[in-house]
């Protein structure tokens, strides 16, 4: 039985000391990337620490998912970089705020839980393309901004001693839990890494090499906008793209979290909470954001599974904008970068490349282009939406290949099609081939007990095929219709002629 954590269950279930330390390495991995995601979009680095602190805050407290992190992600900025361009900050805020309540309106109207039709391979293909983005972004920490504003690769000592600084961090994260786990071995990489560059004074590249992070609390603040009509032209396309990246990364979040803790979310409670998120970062000046993988990740290992973690994350991050951010800008990169490319080899589902030759090739072809997707686009959205229309493509193609229908006549010399397969656009074509109004006897029947039909299109070759039989002055009857079925042809009496005949010995259960 799976087991389910209420809002505020401080009881036996939760480990304080685990929470407590999964919050600050947490925090810890969360502070380089908003900042990063932030400068990137050309703007403040508070505004992307905001994002953090605000977005996990809420999602903590008000989410449908215990020991999931939210923050300001790269997934919902990205999509967004455009208008800030074009407009500016303002318009930044208004189009969180805006996509804050779209998402709000998916949690009130139950839409969440469509998350459950996104099939394994999609979720393979989303998961491993994210791990590589993961790690690709990190090697990207190996590049330094020089006197003329333009980036490049280190070299000679500083990269020697980034790469040694990594590669320990990386080896700390996967012996420490060897030792012991009453420290999260990420936390304890951090500290290890931390120590050592202070102890022997080497000189590397540490977070306040990528900015100054020191600075006030958020304030209320109504975005700057003109209140029009042409405002919101310009802000709902944006808002829209946004609401959906942000709410498929968090589902997907969401149901990852639920195979690893053998618990469930609600889908629907955690769509809500990050629209409300998302409307708080547009009053108080974040960037928005929505659930992060990564993070997430790194709680869960941490030993986390409440969501204390996450409320102590987001207070930390607040709390080292105010009083700890020259402790924090010391922290080398190198330890955060191994940490994160340790997040991304356990992100990476190497279980689809165990069981590739065991897949069928159209999950296979699905999980390689939601990859590439993901990868080459950086667009989660589009991806986990490509991969779903193939999926149901080559579902729809399979299943239209399985209609059939077994023949015979009775003693009274009435013709019975027994159809197997269910009757849909798919395979409408097939079904009418199988008949013959003009050899058939003057009396057919149409057997669907292990059928059933689905949708329009069906009842529209259940028509024609009708029609055809009445031409030649011959009659067809339907029976063993179930309960859904009927309702759907009595909706269509306006355009379809059947004759449904009963069959006393045979009873079809009503769906509930």
């Amino acid at each position: 039985m799976k087991n389910t954590i209420s809002l505020f269950d401080f009881s036996k279930k939760i480990n304080y000391k685990n929470e407590l330390l999964a919050g600050f390495t947490v925090a810890m991995t969360m502070i380089p990337e908003s900042l990063s995601f932030a400068i990137l979009a050309g703007l403040s680095p508070l505004t992307g620490l905001y994002a953090a602190g605000l977005m996990g805050l809420v999602t903590a407290i008000l989410g449908g998912r215990p020991g999931m992190v939210s923050g300001g992600a790269g997934a919902t900025i990205v999509v967004l970089i455009a208008l800030i361009q074009s407009h500016g900050v303002e318009y930044l805020f208004a189009t969180v705020a805006l996509a804050g309540i779209i998402q709000i309106l998916v949690g009130i109207f139950k839409l969440g839980k469509f998350v459950r039709l996104i099939p394994q391979p999609v979720m393979y293909g989303f998961l491993n393309g994210l791990a590589i983005i993961i790690f690709l972004a990190q090697i990207e920490q190996f590049k330094i901004t020089g006197s003329n504003g333009e980036a490049g690769w280190l070299q000679g000592t500083p990269l020697y001693i980034m790469a040694g600084l990594t590669a320990l961090t990386i080896a700390v994260v996967y012996f420490f839990p060897k030792l012991t786990k009453a420290i999260p071995a990420s936390l304890a990489a951090i500290i290890v890494v931390f120590a050592v560059v202070l102890g022997f004074n080497i000189h590397t590249k540490t977070v306040a090499d990528i900015a100054h992070i020191s600075g006030n609390l958020p304030v209320f603040h109504i975005p700057q906008v003109p209140f029009s009509l042409e405002t919101l032209r310009i802000i709902f396309p944006y808002a829209l793209i946004m609401a959906g990246v942000g709410l498929i990364e968090s589902l997907l979040t969401l149901s990852m979290v639920d195979e690893i803790t053998n618990s469930k979310g609600n889908a629907n409670k955690e769509s809500v909470a990050q629209g409300i998120a998302n409307m708080t970062n547009g009053f108080f000046g974040g960037m928005g954001g929505c659930a992060m993988v990564a993070q997430t990740l790194v709680n869960l290992n941490a030993g986390s599974r409440a969501r204390l973690s996450g409320i102590i994350a987001a207070v930390m991050i607040l709390s080292i904008i105010l009083f700890g951010a020259p402790v924090i800008e010391k922290i080398p990169m190198a330890a955060l970068v191994g940490v994160m490319m340790m997040v991304a080899i356990s992100t990476f589902q190497w279980v689809s490349i165990r069981i590739v030759n065991k897949m069928p090739k159209s999950d296979i072809f699905v999980g390689i282009t939601v990859a590439l997707i993901t990868v080459v686009l950086h667009n989660l959205a589009l991806a986990v939406l490509v991969g779903v229309i193939i999926s149901a493509l080559v579902f729809a193609w399979d299943n239209a290949k399985r209609i059939r229908a077994r023949k015979h006549t009775d003693v009274n010399g009435i013709k019975h099609y027994e159809i197997y397969g269910p009757l849909f656009f798919g395979s409408v074509t097939a079904f009418i081939e199988k008949f013959d109004p003009a050899e058939d006897p003057d009396e057919v029947v149409v057997d669907f007990k292990e059928s059933r039909i689905v949708d329009m299109s069906a009842i529209d070759a259940l028509d024609k095929i009708s029609k055809r039989y009445k031409q030649n002055g011959k009659t067809l009857y339907l029976r063993h219709l179930s309960e859904d079925c009927r309702k759907m042809l009595k909706n269509a009496e306006a355009i379809i002629e059947v004759n449904i005949q009963e069959d006393p010995t045979y009873k079809v259960m009503p769906e509930k």
